[in-house]
């Protein structure tokens, strides 16, 4: 097995980084009190091929794969988490529309998508008495004449405020998941109305909205692969998303690391520095071996889908396992702080406020163990 990158790979990795240290790292608490990620900064990601990470070139993509989309993913975490779910979700719908849109789709709204005409896209799935159950769906689509009309509300719809277009996700046939299909929705579409914003623990400066839509009438060209195939397309992307959120998960229990590992070498007590306690060094020591552990798996899962391989559990594995070593990294990135973790003055504070979040979007920690256990079973 070659754990080594390729000069794509490499490449990728490398515009992130340097991006998010440039820009990122030294604005993101700027962006969370603003509670808004400037256009320039999400323009200029799109400049530079981060919003299309994965997205054929033909459609204006940086066709780089999903291994490479991953460490992307990371490198703009470590520096700002909210910018990067705006980042995940815009590729998100790139990657779904560019997999199962007609000709005339892809052309309309992956270039745009991609190229930062839109500021971002957004995934419309979960409603407020379907989440983890997407087969409890309420949301209908019903045909009128050469158009579906759209009535129902969605929640936690990241970008919502801000996306050029949505993938809707809602019930044009019978009960359960064979009853749905998607259709893409643009913003501003009538009918279609944006709620107010969440006010949440962390990833403030990325906007969460509920959506609510009464008439929105959209033509019969919205439909996004075939009536009633909508589950099938909510699985497979939800399967690249898990890879996407363990790579941000990872990036943010780095940059916590990076965080403790930094003030840990300057604070002095006792005469030296609290580096050389062998309390404070284990606590950085399980961090550093834990957040390897996590960061193959989601290395493993991107190489999975990268080979068009099946990578359904690996993607679970690698999220559930991601997501809550981050939050662990972050405790203890916070207490190699002191009190001083405790403050907004200290990144270490909104880190782990970010972090949590990881183990609910995209499928619920218990939901990736589920999805596990089944693979499990199965032998």
């Amino acid at each position: 097995m070659d754990f080594e990158l390729n000069e794509t790979q490499a490449m990728v990795r490398e515009t992130a980084r340097a991006f998010s240290d440039r820009v990122l790292r030294p604005r993101a608490a700027e962006f969370e009190r603003a509670e808004r990620i400037p256009s320039e900064v999400l323009k200029e990601m799109a400049e530079l091929g981060l919003m299309g990470v994965n997205v054929p070139s033909a459609l204006g993509g940086s066709e780089a794969g999903a291994v490479s989309y991953a460490l992307a993913m990371k490198e703009i975490a470590r520096g700002c988490a909210a910018t990067a779910v705006t980042m995940a979700v815009t590729n998100m719908v790139s990657e779904v529309i560019a997999g199962f849109g007609t000709a005339a789709q892809r052309e309309t709204y992956v270039p745009r998508l991609v190229g930062g005409e839109y500021e971002a896209g957004s995934f419309a799935l979960s409603e407020p008495g379907a989440g983890s159950d997407p087969g409890a769906m309420r949301t209908t689509a019903v045909r009128r004449g050469e158009s579906w009309v759209i009535n129902g509300d969605k929640q936690w719809i990241t970008s919502g405020d801000r996306a050029g277009v949505f993938v809707v996700w809602a019930r044009t046939g019978g009960p359960g998941t064979a009853g749905l299909s998607a259709f893409l929705v643009e913003g501003g579409t009538p009918g279609l109305r944006v709620g107010k914003r969440e006010d949440k623990m962390g990833i403030r400066a990325s906007s969460t909205v509920p959506l609510v839509f009464e008439d929105c009438e959209v033509p019969s060209s919205a439909l996004l692969g075939v009536e009633g195939g909508g589950f099938k397309i909510a699985m497979m992307a939800l399967d690249g998303g898990r890879v996407g959120i363990g790579a941000q998960a990872l990036g943010i229990g780095e940059g916590a690391l990076d965080d403790a590992r930094r003030y840990a070498t300057e604070r002095q007590q006792f005469g030296k520095a609290i580096a050389e306690f062998q309390a404070v060094q284990w606590m950085l020591a399980d961090s550093h071996a834990e957040l390897d552990a996590a960061r193959w798996l989601v290395m493993r899962a991107a190489w999975l889908k990268e080979s068009k391989r099946p990578f359904s559990q690996e993607a679970a594995m690698a999220k559930l396992t991601a997501s809550e070593t981050a939050w662990r990294v972050c405790n203890r990135a916070v207490q190699v702080h002191g009190g001083y973790g405790y403050t907004r003055e200290f990144a270490v504070e909104r880190r782990m406020r970010d972090s949590r979040v990881t183990m609910i979007y995209e499928g619920t920690s218990e939901i990736q163990r589920l999805v596990i256990a089944r693979g499990a079973l199965r032998g």
